[in-house]
């Protein structure tokens, strides 16, 4: 997926297609939408990326990663953090969300109804196994910090929900 914000080389697609986010491996870093820019200028890589929270420790495992992707190619790869603007879940493609639910992550609700969810306690969040929406929080933070842990109280599985980030 190519967001209006990003500037990415159609021939590096395919090894950045290649490199999963170390936290929901399922996920690439395109399906993420954390890749800026990914140019090649006299057979150097630069990539920016864009963490999805300041300080998320998977972007150094993400950099190294790009390295090695492009490795093989006898490319070297340029590693920039960019944190302005923020990272927001809309970034997050459509295909990646399906990948999301398929792995057993919800996917993140809109800005007003992820903060009904997380502080009022409203059954909006989808049961990724189920489906149903009889679910409630257990904790604001779940595997990682961008996640919140739920309950399915239909199936009684617990599951992450990635929280909203605007």
């Amino acid at each position: 997926m190519t967001l209006p914000h990003t500037n990415i080389d159609p021939h590096l697609i395919p090894i950045l297609e290649q490199v999963s986010d170390p936290e929901i491996p399922v996920l690439t870093v395109l399906d993420l939408g954390v890749i800026r820019e990914a140019v090649e200028i006299d057979h150097m890589v630069y990539v920016k990326l864009t963490p999805t929270y300041s300080g998320c420790p998977a972007m150094d495992v993400i950099g190294d990663d790009l390295k090695i992707a492009f490795a093989p190619l006898g490319k070297k790869v340029t590693v920039e953090l960019v944190l302005s603007p923020a990272w927001s879940t809309d970034w997050i493609s459509e295909s990646g969300l399906q990948k999301m639910e398929a792995y057993g992550i919800a996917r993140p609700l809109s800005e007003s109804a992820d903060k009904q969810v997380l502080l009022e306690g409203e059954k909006k969040v989808i049961c990724p196994q189920c489906k149903s929406t009889n679910t409630h929080l257990v904790s604001q933070f779940g595997s990682t910090a961008c996640k919140a842990l739920f309950k399915c109280q239909a199936c009684l599985e617990p599951f992450d929900y990635f929280k909203c980030l605007k």
